[in-house]
Formats: structure tokens, sequence, C-alpha cells
């Protein structure tokens, strides 16, 4: 509801909370990592380095690292939010590719520094893992602290990040949700690309995504199981996105064809990064959809697979059967601007 709010009466002052966050931000990193390392009981560098555990049964610590690879990835999706809000940037052809790759290169360093830190300071896994607060980054706060209040302050700066994290989120999947309507390409096109008259914000795409994100999270009542496979969704369906889009530039650049206008380039070493990054990207599409032991049962099973097949399914068809009638496309609607 926060974000909800936030999005239809603060949405002009949007960039200046997210440079606000983001000083938070940098400043509770050094905050966390400066704690952890002075209070925290430190494990033996050999064994953050040269140690390893098959926690899922692989018999292979190789296979249970790729089984895995999904915790290192998933903190750096996303990196293409900013893309989705492109329409209401100044010059984003040049800000948004040098705004990804300073995002991505940054919280990548944060992450790996703050990854050997909780490495180092984690202390009983075992203890942490069955933690009796359901976050083993709490447990590992309160083992630092020793002390409830001091753990529970520190853990409240990941909260506040959290949801201003959701904030943006909602920006940018409300504009997502806007822009597919606007090319025709859902159901209810009109009603989800109608921007009323003083507000400048997509209000009916804002309230669609608050309340598809409301009914999902009643389904952990349920079924945690259940909520755990469509929400992976997200991360398949992100993967999936990047995979075709790299793909077409590699086709283009394979075939000589023209790219369009851009005031960004790779330069020559264009193909052979779109080519990495596609292997990459494939390599852990698949991994994405395995489950987390080898002979899983039902409850232990990732569903994941059911449920992206479903959608790719249902979206195909709707495509074929309608979409193909109606739907444009940015190419069309931009021909059209031109005119």
């Amino acid at each position: 509801a926060f974000s909800v709010l936030f999005n239809i009466l603060l949405a002009r002052k949007l960039p200046l909370i997210e440079a606000i966050v983001l000083v938070i931000h940098v400043f509770a990193f050094f905050g966390i990592f400066v704690t952890l390392w002075v209070l925290s009981p430190r494990a033996d560098a050999k064994a953050v380095f040269t140690q390893f555990s098959d926690g899922g049964g692989w018999n292979s610590i190789g296979g249970s690292t790729l089984v895995g690879i999904l915790a290192g990835v998933l903190p750096l999706l996303g990196a293409d939010a900013a893309v989705h809000m492109s329409e209401e940037l100044h010059d984003a052809s040049r800000t948004l590719p040098r705004s990804m790759i300073m995002t991505t290169l940054f919280n990548g360093a944060f992450g790996w520094i703050m990854v050997i830190t909780y490495c180092f300071c984690i202390g009983n896994l075992e203890e942490v893992i069955t933690s009796p607060t359901g976050q083993p980054f709490m447990q590992v706060f309160y083992n630092t602290t020793q002390s409830v209040s001091s753990a529970t302050a520190v853990a409240s700066i990941l909260v506040v990040m959290i949801a201003f994290s959701n904030v943006t989120m909602v920006s940018t999947s409300s504009r997502q949700l806007f822009a597919f309507a606007r090319d025709h390409a859902v159901p209810f096109s009109p009603w989800f690309s109608e921007v009323p008259a003083g507000w400048d914000v997509p209000i009916n795409a804002i309230l669609t995504t608050f309340l598809i994100s409301s009914l999902l999270s009643l389904i952990n009542i349920g079924s945690a199981v259940a909520l755990n496979s469509i929400t992976s969704l997200a991360t398949t369906g992100l993967l999936s996105s990047y995979m075709v889009s790299i793909g077409c530039m590699i086709w283009r650049r394979c075939t000589k064809s023209p790219l369009l206008p851009s005031k960004f380039s790779l330069g020559r070493l264009g193909l052979a990064i779109n080519i990495v990054s596609e292997a990459f990207l494939v390599v852990t599409f698949v991994l994405a959809f395995m489950p987390g032991n080898p002979n899983p049962t039902a409850l232990q099973m990732n569903w994941s697979i059911l449920i992206y097949g479903a959608v790719a399914l249902s979206s195909l068809v709707y495509y074929v059967f309608h979409g193909t009638h109606r739907y444009e496309g940015p190419v069309a609607y931009v021909r059209r601007l031109e005119q």
C-alpha cells in the first residue's frame, strides 16, 4: 500500500527519494560491514576459501554449486528495471546503459565483499539456518551484537531498503504493464493504458500491480511451495527476456545487419560480450528449474517449470489468436511519432 500511494501521489519525488536511498544504501553497507568484522567471531580463512559442503546431497561439489548458482545470480538480476522508466528520463539512450553498467559493477562488488564477510562471520551454519527468527541474516546479527535491540536496529536498515526497493519495483512493473497495454499486447489494454488527466501516471496499471502482489501473498497462507513456484517465474521470465534480447543482437551482428541507432556502443567487443552473456544465461536458465536435491518429494520439487510452461503456452495462444490482429509493438509506435 505504501508503494502504491507513493507511486500515485509522490511519483515526481521518486528521483529525489532514490538518491537519498542510494546514500543510505552506501552508508548502511559500510556500517554493517564494520559491525560484522569488529564484533563477530571470525572463521579461519582456509575454511572460508577452501572448504565446501554438498548440502543438497548431489554427491558432487560441482553439481551442488551449479544448482545453487541462482543465489549468486539473483542479486544481479533486474538491472534493466530502469529501462521501463526510460520514457520519463532525459537522454535515456545515453544515461540508461551507463547507469545499468555502473549499478551492476558497484552492487556486484559490494555483494562480493559482503558475501566474503558473511562467510567469515556466520559462525555455526546449522544454528543460523535453523534460526527461530526464520531469517538467517537476523541470527547472524544477533550472534554478532549479542543484543536483541541492536540486532533489530541493524535488521531494520535492511527492511527500510527493501521497502523502498518495492517502491521502485511497483514503478517499473506498472510502467511495463502500461507499455504492453499501449501496444495492445495484453487483455483489457485500453483500461491498463489509461492515464487520467492531471495525474501523469498509469493509475490503473499501478493498482493492478498492487492487487496481483496482494493476491500472491495470500497464497503463502495455504502453501509456501505454491508461492515459491509462482514467484520463481519472475527469475526465469527475466532470464528468458535477456536471452531473447541478446540472442537478437547476436543474430544481427552475425548477419551483418545494421544495428539500431544508439548513443552507446560496446564497440568491437560487442559480439564477444553478447556470446559469453548468452552462454551464461542459457546455463543459468536450465539450472533455475532444478530441484534442491536429486530425489525431491512433492513438497521439495521445483515446480517452476510447470508454471513457466503454462504461462508461456497461454501467452503464445493469446498472441496467435488475438495479439497478431492488434499488437503493434514499440517500433510502429515510434514510427508514428516521427511522422
